[in-house]
């Protein structure tokens, strides 16, 4: 991952630090296209600056979070 603060356990850094549509893919082990599907349904949040899409870290986290099975 790009951005060099998530750890191991994926719960490093910020929450509120905004992430690229391709860090989030190295995240999720998921190509771009996949994420931006995920955000084209509303199953991802993301926020827009100018032309570009970010997700908020915390965000990710409930996305995962919130499809955990067996946990």
């Amino acid at each position: 991952m790009t951005t060099g603060s998530i750890d191991e356990r994926g719960r490093g850094g910020d929450p509120r630090q905004l992430l690229t549509v391709a860090d989030t893919a190295d995240y999720l082990a998921m190509s771009r296209g996949a994420v931006y599907n995920l955000l084209r349904t509303g199953e991802l949040r993301s926020i827009h600056i100018g032309r570009s899409r970010r997700i908020v870290l915390a965000d990710l986290w409930d996305f995962v979070d919130e499809r955990l099975v067996g946990v």
